[in-house]
């Protein structure tokens, strides 16, 4: 977990607008969730080694006395740490929506499309880019089994890369009818285990894919099998439709691909790049999902930006704009001579922000080599110098802090200055 310096702040914000206006251009709707859901929502939903990762919050007062309690003075092993606490932290974004779209049915339309850009907890010991609280920036569609969802959802997601600057991103896609299929040939009975370990391969290899098939209980000859099978040529009428409606080259049907969560039923979908392991998003369609919240079985298909990815591989391939990556506070800054015009330097701030300008006011009387100096070790690219000759003669003089030059005029001809600089 991590603080965010200014700079920081400024390149999330930045790429979170891009992907806000990508999304609503699809219709997409936001939609916020708590960070804290009950336990109960949450565990059961991700398969064995999600459940694990879940951060839960300790029962309070007399009910955390009486549980711990309880659990001391009766030595049942039977009773887990689970019965500590009701209350968790969000693993993702898609189970409580699921909840919600359950719970709230009636107040939502037949085909309900939303966005949502929350962070959400896990409790790991992260890899390169990964982190224990990090933001989610999901996509999802309710309320229809047609293919068209899986398509539309996979060019937004493009759509929004493009926008960032990414030009060497491949949509893999699959199936788990398909990869079910599979593992039963290969007279695999548990697949959710096989589909862990398989959701591993980009990081540990065929061998290390293989080997934790074998500590899973699978044995040699059916975990080759599995893996023969899974990194071969297939085809699958669904899938090749997706394909077909994206009309991108881009996508391509990858039987290999697993995504570990075990609330999927069809398409699977992740976006990867050359120069980093794991993806910068996944997702699928899990219909059965919002079914486990109430009676109605709702259709259902999302998908996951993954923030922080993006954020690390736009930092070391220098994809920000200038204007982002050098995290200036303003664009000007406005000094004060002394305390007989503070009301002068504050007048010239209030009309230079009146032009949309972002204005920086020294905040106390200074020499002046002081102020240019702070000016430039925050990287404000304009300094508005405001002495008693400038007030007396209705003009300030702009210094350029990139090439040392000034120049002295009316507050009027200093704005498309400053404003051509932006």
């Amino acid at each position: 977990m991590r603080d965010f310096l200014p700079v920081d702040v400024r390149k999330r914000e930045y790429v979170i607008g891009i992907i806000k206006q990508v999304y609503e251009s699809y219709g997409y709707e936001p939609l916020e969730t708590p960070a804290v859901e009950n336990i109960e929502t949450l565990m059961g939903k991700y398969g064995e080694e999600g459940n694990q990762l879940v951060f839960k919050i300790l029962k309070r007062g007399e009910k955390l006395a009486q549980s711990a309690s309880f659990s001391s003075s009766e030595r049942d092993e039977s009773r887990s740490l689970n019965d500590l606490a009701d209350l968790a932290l969000r693993y993702d974004l898609t189970v409580p929506l699921a909840r919600v779209v359950a719970d709230r049915r009636n107040e939502l339309p037949k085909f309900f499309k939303r966005y949502q850009i929350q962070p959400v907890w896990r409790a790991d010991r992260p890899a390169r880019g990964r982190f224990r609280e990090f933001y989610q920036c999901d996509v999802d569609a309710i309320g229809s089994s047609s293919v068209i969802v899986e398509a539309e959802i996979i060019t937004a997601a493009s759509d929004i890369l493009d926008r960032l600057g990414f030009d060497d991103f491949v949509v893999r896609i699959n199936h788990r009818q398909l990869l079910s299929q599979m593992a039963s040939d290969a007279g695999i009975s548990n697949e959710n285990e096989a589909f862990v370990a398989l959701d591993k391969l980009d990081k540990i290899g065929v061998e290390g894919v293989k080997n934790d098939l074998l500590s899973r209980g699978i044995d040699g000859a059916t975990a080759g099998k599995f893996l023969s099978s899974v990194t071969g040529d297939v085809t699958f009428p669904e899938l090749n439709r997706v394909i077909a409606l994206c009309n991108s080259p881009r996508v391509k049907i990858d039987p290999s691909l697993a995504r570990g969560l075990s609330y999927y039923t069809g398409t699977i979908m992740e976006i990867n790049v050359p120069d980093i392991a794991g993806s910068l998003g996944g997702g699928g369609r899990y219909d059965g999902l919002i079914g486990m919240f109430g009676k109605e079985q709702i259709p259902a298909c999302g998908f996951s930006l993954g923030l922080e990815r993006i954020l690390v591989v736009m930092d070391e391939r220098g994809m920000f704009p200038p204007e982002i990556a050098e995290s200036r506070a303003a664009d000007v800054m406005v000094t004060i001579w002394n305390d007989e015009t503070i009301p002068d330097s504050l007048r010239l701030a209030d009309d230079l922000r009146k032009q949309n300008l972002r204005v920086l006011v020294y905040p106390e009387a200074d020499k002046l080599g002081k102020q240019v100096k702070y000016a430039d070790s925050t990287g404000v690219p304009f300094v508005c110098l405001l002495g008693p000759d400038e007030i007396e003669n209705g003009v300030a003089k702009l210094k350029n802090m990139r090439t040392g030059e000034e120049t002295t005029g009316p507050a009027v001809e200093i704005f498309p200055v400053i404003a051509r600089s932006r």
